[in-house]
Protein backbone atom coordinates (compact mmCIF):
# COMPACT_ATOMS: atom_id res chain seq x y z
CA UNK A 1 0.00 0.00 0.00
CA UNK A 2 2.74 2.43 0.98
CA UNK A 3 4.82 1.60 -2.11
CA UNK A 4 1.85 2.12 -4.41
CA UNK A 5 1.25 5.63 -3.11
CA UNK A 6 4.98 6.44 -3.16
CA UNK A 7 5.38 7.57 0.46
CA UNK A 8 8.34 9.90 0.82
CA UNK A 9 10.53 10.62 3.88
CA UNK A 10 8.90 12.95 6.41
CA UNK A 11 5.47 12.76 4.79
CA UNK A 12 2.59 12.26 7.20
CA UNK A 13 0.72 8.97 6.88
CA UNK A 14 -2.59 8.39 8.67
CA UNK A 15 -3.92 4.86 9.11
CA UNK A 16 -7.63 4.92 9.89
CA UNK A 17 -8.48 1.90 12.01
CA UNK A 18 -4.83 1.19 12.77
CA UNK A 19 -5.39 -2.30 14.19
CA UNK A 20 -2.06 -3.71 15.34
CA UNK A 21 -0.16 -0.73 13.91
CA UNK A 22 1.82 -2.57 11.25
CA UNK A 23 1.31 0.17 8.63
CA UNK A 24 2.48 2.82 11.10
CA UNK A 25 5.72 1.00 11.86
CA UNK A 26 6.46 0.17 8.23
CA UNK A 27 5.84 3.80 7.24
CA UNK A 28 8.24 5.05 9.91
CA UNK A 29 10.97 2.42 9.58
CA UNK A 30 11.03 1.58 5.88
CA UNK A 31 9.80 4.86 4.35
CA UNK A 32 11.14 7.30 7.00
CA UNK A 33 7.69 8.89 7.15
CA UNK A 34 5.82 10.16 10.18
CA UNK A 35 2.76 8.07 11.00
CA UNK A 36 -0.43 8.57 12.96
CA UNK A 37 -2.87 5.79 13.65
CA UNK A 38 -6.44 6.19 14.80
CA UNK A 39 -7.84 3.19 16.63
CA UNK A 40 -10.98 2.83 18.75
CA UNK A 41 -10.09 -0.42 20.55
CA UNK A 42 -8.17 0.37 23.76
CA UNK A 43 -6.21 -2.90 23.88
CA UNK A 44 -4.81 -2.25 20.39
CA UNK A 45 -3.98 1.36 21.29
CA UNK A 46 -2.02 0.11 24.32
CA UNK A 47 -0.23 -2.49 22.20
CA UNK A 48 0.84 0.21 19.71
CA UNK A 49 1.89 2.60 22.49
CA UNK A 50 4.09 -0.11 24.01
CA UNK A 51 5.68 -0.89 20.65
CA UNK A 52 6.37 2.80 19.93
CA UNK A 53 8.39 2.92 23.15
CA UNK A 54 10.05 -0.47 22.63
CA UNK A 55 11.19 0.53 19.13
CA UNK A 56 12.12 4.09 20.18
CA UNK A 57 9.81 5.66 17.60
CA UNK A 58 8.40 8.48 19.72
CA UNK A 59 8.15 11.51 17.46
CA UNK A 60 7.80 9.32 14.33
CA UNK A 61 4.75 7.22 15.26
CA UNK A 62 1.71 8.32 17.21
CA UNK A 63 -1.54 6.57 18.05
CA UNK A 64 -4.82 8.34 18.78
CA UNK A 65 -7.44 6.47 20.79
CA UNK A 66 -10.66 7.56 19.15
CA UNK A 67 -13.16 7.39 16.34
CA UNK A 68 -11.61 8.33 12.99
CA UNK A 69 -14.83 10.07 11.97
CA UNK A 70 -14.15 12.56 14.79
CA UNK A 71 -10.41 13.20 14.31
CA UNK A 72 -9.15 15.91 11.94
CA UNK A 73 -6.86 14.38 9.31
CA UNK A 74 -6.34 17.54 7.27
CA UNK A 75 -2.55 17.49 7.63
CA UNK A 76 -2.24 14.02 6.03
CA UNK A 77 -0.16 13.46 2.92
CA UNK A 78 -1.33 9.84 2.73
CA UNK A 79 -4.34 8.06 4.24
CA UNK A 80 -4.48 4.27 4.37
CA UNK A 81 -7.72 2.33 4.70
CA UNK A 82 -8.61 -1.31 5.21
CA UNK A 83 -12.30 -0.74 5.79
CA UNK A 84 -15.47 -2.10 4.24
CA UNK A 85 -16.85 -0.35 1.15
CA UNK A 86 -19.84 0.83 3.20
CA UNK A 87 -17.49 2.52 5.71
CA UNK A 88 -15.42 4.04 2.90
CA UNK A 89 -18.63 5.47 1.46
CA UNK A 90 -19.50 7.09 4.81
CA UNK A 91 -15.91 8.32 5.11
CA UNK A 92 -15.78 9.91 1.63
CA UNK A 93 -17.35 13.28 2.60
CA UNK A 94 -14.81 13.64 5.45
CA UNK A 95 -11.93 12.88 3.09
CA UNK A 96 -13.26 15.38 0.54
CA UNK A 97 -13.73 18.04 3.20
CA UNK A 98 -10.49 17.63 5.14
CA UNK A 99 -7.76 16.41 2.80
CA UNK A 100 -5.58 18.91 0.99
CA UNK A 101 -5.21 18.75 -2.80
CA UNK A 102 -2.61 16.18 -3.78
CA UNK A 103 -3.13 13.97 -0.73
CA UNK A 104 -3.21 10.28 -1.59
CA UNK A 105 -5.68 7.73 -0.29
CA UNK A 106 -4.89 4.05 -0.60
CA UNK A 107 -7.48 1.40 0.20
CA UNK A 108 -6.91 -2.32 0.64
CA UNK A 109 -9.55 -4.52 -0.99
CA UNK A 110 -12.44 -2.07 -0.77
CA UNK A 111 -13.21 0.80 -3.16
CA UNK A 112 -14.39 4.27 -2.26
CA UNK A 113 -17.77 4.56 -4.02
CA UNK A 114 -17.99 7.68 -6.17
CA UNK A 115 -14.22 8.04 -6.59
CA UNK A 116 -12.25 6.80 -9.57
CA UNK A 117 -8.95 5.18 -8.63
CA UNK A 118 -5.87 6.40 -10.50
CA UNK A 119 -4.37 2.94 -10.13
CA UNK A 120 -5.49 -0.52 -9.06
CA UNK A 121 -2.83 -3.06 -8.22
CA UNK A 122 -3.46 -6.75 -7.62
CA UNK A 123 -1.18 -8.30 -5.00
CA UNK A 124 -0.95 -12.02 -4.31
CA UNK A 125 0.06 -12.95 -0.76
CA UNK A 126 0.43 -16.66 -1.44
CA UNK A 127 -3.06 -17.49 -0.17
CA UNK A 128 -5.23 -15.10 -2.11
CA UNK A 129 -5.10 -11.97 -4.20
CA UNK A 130 -5.93 -8.47 -2.99
CA UNK A 131 -6.76 -5.27 -4.81
CA UNK A 132 -5.10 -2.06 -3.71
CA UNK A 133 -6.86 1.13 -4.85
CA UNK A 134 -4.96 4.42 -5.14
CA UNK A 135 -6.78 7.73 -5.23
CA UNK A 136 -5.58 11.34 -5.41
CA UNK A 137 -7.50 14.11 -3.70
Amino acid sequence: MLQLCNVKPDELVYDLGAGDGRILFIAAKEFKARAVGIEIRPQLVKQIEDRIIAENLQGRVRIIHGNFFEVDIGDADVVTLYLLTSVNERLRPKLERELKPGARVVSHDFEIPGWKPVKIEVVNDGWSSHRIYLYYR
